[in-house]
Order: structure tokens, then C-alpha cells, then sequence
């Protein structure tokens, strides 16, 4: 089963929340378990939903994403169109070997930036402390 959520939503739906740090504030939206045929139209929504109430740059961190297949790849690229086009830098944070391997592959790594990945030299992404939130 696959659950991915915003940092700050709660089980019952609530909307993503944007922190505010000094500078534009940086939407964190953790991913977790797969991301499928199965799961991309609810995350497609929530992805969208996350992009509407982003000012700044928009996280998804795959850290605990177990696996992704082309249809979660067609909704990263399409959440970075659509980001780009409302001026909102999309960056993928910590990908597991597996996704990293399907960007690669697929050329992807060359449109979707991603930061801290288990096959990158050890150089986690890191925000200042006051934009991440509790699990």
C-alpha cells in the first residue's frame, strides 16, 4: 500500500502548508512506499494541489519511495512543467538507487534536478532547520 502525504497534512486530507523562511518559503512534500498506475492520479492531485499553495520552491522527497514506474515518472515531469510555468523550481530530494536508475535511464535525470540520491557522492539536501516539519 502506498501513502504519500504533505509534512503537515493530517489523515483526514487537510492541504499542504507552505513554511516561510527568511527567503521564498520551500513546499517539503515527502513521498512514501510506490508510485504506480495504481497511485499517480491521487498523487497527480495532490502534487497539483501543493503547486497552487507553493511561493517557492517545491521538494518532493523520495527518501521513502520504494519503487516508481513510467507512470510516476510522466507525473514528476508533469508537476515540473507546470511548476516551471508558474515560476516554481521542482527538485527531487534523496531518490532511492532504483528511481535514480529509471531517471538515468530514461534521460530524466538531465530535466528533473535531484539532490542527495544514494548513488551521489554523500551531499544530502539539506533546508534550514525552520522549513521541515514533523512526519
Amino acid at each position: 500500500m502506498t501513502i504519500f502525504q504533505t509534512k503537515t497534512q493530517t489523515r483526514h486530507g487537510a492541504a499542504p502548508r507552505t513554511v516561510h523562511p527568511a527567503h521564498p518559503a520551500t513546499t517539503i512534500v515527502p513521498l512514501y512506499g510506490e508510485i504506480d498506475i495504481f497511485t499517480s492520479p491521487a498523487l497527480r492531485e495532490r502534487l497539483l494541489r501543493a503547486l497552487r499553495l507553493s511561493t517557492g520552491p517545491l521538494v518532493l522527497d523520495l527518501s521513502r519511495v520504494s519503487f516508481c514506474d513510467v507512470s510516476g515518472l510522466a507525473v514528476l515531469v508533469g508537476t515540473q512543467r507546470r511548476a516551471r510555468a508558474l515560476g516554481i523550481t521542482l527538485r527531487l530530494a534523496a531518490p532511492r538507487s532504483q528511481t535514480v536508475r529509471l531517471l538515468r535511464v530514461t534521460g530524466l535525470d538531465r530535466v528533473l534536478t535531484m539532490h542527495g540520491s544514494d548513488q551521489d557522492e554523500p551531499r544530502p539536501y539539506s533546508l534550514p532547520a525552520q522549513t521541515r516539519t514533523g512526519d
